[in-house]
C-alpha cells in the first residue's frame, strides 16, 4: 500500500514539473461568454381569409316587416342559485327620477277597451271555457294566478318600454278591485325586485318583460306587458285581433299537446310519482320550475290529467 502511495505522489510531482516546463501552469481559463445565435424566425403563412357570408335577401322578403313572435320567453329558466328570502336581490330596472310616483295610482299609459264577450263558464274540474275560443281551456283565473303568486311579484312594476319610449306604471289599477282586495300590491304586483318566494312554487323562472320586448315577442298595439295582461283582459270580455295568436301560444305551451304540459307529465313518469305535487308541500316535488311556468300560463297540473296520462302507452313507459 505504501509503494502505491509513493508512486502516486511521484506521478503528481512529475506532472507538475511537466506543466511548469510547458508554462501551462500560468494559463487562466476565463472564457468569454458566448451569446446564443438569434433564433430563426419561422415564416408564418397568412391566415386564410374568412369565407364571406352573403347577407343579401330578396326585395320581396326584405319588404315583409312582420314582427317575430317566437316562444323562447316561455322557457322555464332555473336559477343557478336559489335566492334566499333574507338576501335582497338587485332591482330589475334602475330608478328613474322622471318616473311617476306609485302612490299616484294613475296609469301612465292607458289602452282603452270595452268588453264585448260574456264571461267564461267553469266545469267541475276547474277548467274554464270561452265560447269564442273553445280550444282555450286554462284552469286558473287571472286573480287566482295573482293571489297564488307569479312573476316574482314584479309583473305590474313600473316599466320603461324602449319601443314606446315611455314608462308604463300603475296600470294594475285597471284590474277589478275584487282581484286585488286585501292583496299586498307592493309585494305581489309592483315589486321592483324579483322575489322567488312570492311565486306559488317558490322558484324563479322565465325572463323579464324588457327581454320579451327586446326579442319582439310583445304586440304593443294591444298589450304592452305581454301574454298575462292579454289574458286578464280576455277573461273580462275584451276581444281583439291578437286573440288567435295568443290562444295558439297558450296551446303550444299548456294545451293538450303543449310542450310544457307534456314535459311536466313526463317528469312525473320518470320520477315514478303518481300524485300531483301537494298544495301543502308535503308531497314529492317534481320540477317546481315547470310547474311555475305553467302557472304563469294560467294552467296547473291536476290529478285527473296525470291519471289519464299514466294510463296511456306513453305514460306507462
Amino acid at each position: 500500500m505504501a509503494d502505491y502511495e509513493s508512486r502516486r505522489l511521484a506521478n503528481i510531482q512529475r506532472n507538475k514539473e511537466l506543466l511548469k516546463e510547458l508554462e501551462l501552469d500560468k494559463l487562466v481559463l476565463d472564457p468569454k461568454p458566448t451569446s446564443k445565435p438569434p433564433a430563426k424566425r419561422r415564416k408564418l403563412s397568412a391566415a386564410p381569409a374568412p369565407t364571406s357570408i352573403s347577407t343579401r335577401s330578396s326585395a320581396r322578403l326584405s319588404a315583409l316587416q312582420r314582427p317575430s313572435y317566437k316562444e323562447e320567453e316561455t322557457s322555464p329558466k332555473k336559477p343557478k342559485r336559489t335566492p334566499k328570502a333574507s338576501s335582497p336581490t338587485k332591482p330589475l330596472i334602475p330608478p328613474d327620477p322622471s318616473e311617476p310616483s306609485a302612490d299616484e295610482a294613475t296609469p301612465t299609459f292607458n289602452q282603452a277597451w270595452t268588453p264585448t264577450a260574456p264571461p267564461p263558464t267553469r266545469s267541475d274540474d276547474g277548467t274554464l271555457h270561452f265560447a269564442s275560443h273553445p280550444s282555450f281551456q286554462p284552469n286558473k283565473t287571472p286573480d287566482e294566478v295573482l293571489r297564488e303568486g307569479c312573476f316574482g311579484g314584479t309583473y305590474f312594476r313600473p316599466l320603461y318600454s324602449r319601443t314606446l319610449a315611455t314608462t308604463i306604471a300603475n296600470d294594475y289599477t285597471e284590474l277589478p278591485s275584487s282581484w286585488t282586495q286585501d292583496l299586498d300590491i307592493s309585494k305581489y304586483l309592483t315589486s321592483r325586485t324579483y322575489d322567488a318566494s312570492v311565486n306559488k312554487y317558490g322558484v324563479a323562472c322565465g325572463q323579464t318583460i324588457e327581454e320579451w320586448e327586446a326579442n319582439g315577442w310583445i304586440n304593443h298595439a294591444f298589450d304592452v306587458r305581454g301574454w298575462f295582461q292579454w289574458y286578464c283582459r280576455f277573461y273580462q270580455g275584451r276581444r281583439c285581433e291578437d286573440d288567435d295568436r295568443q290562444v295558439k301560444r297558450w296551446e303550444r305551451c299548456c294545451g293538450e299537446r303543449g310542450r310544457w304540459r307534456r314535459a311536466l307529465l313526463k317528469r312525473y313518469r320518470e320520477a315514478r310519482v303518481h300524485e300531483v305535487f301537494d298544495e301543502d308541500g308535503e308531497g314529492t316535488e317534481v320540477s317546481p320550475v315547470v310547474h311555475q311556468t305553467c302557472h304563469h300560463w294560467a294552467w296547473e297540473l291536476r290529478q285527473p290529467v296525470l291519471d289519464a296520462f299514466l294510463e296511456t302507452p306513453e305514460g306507462r313507459k
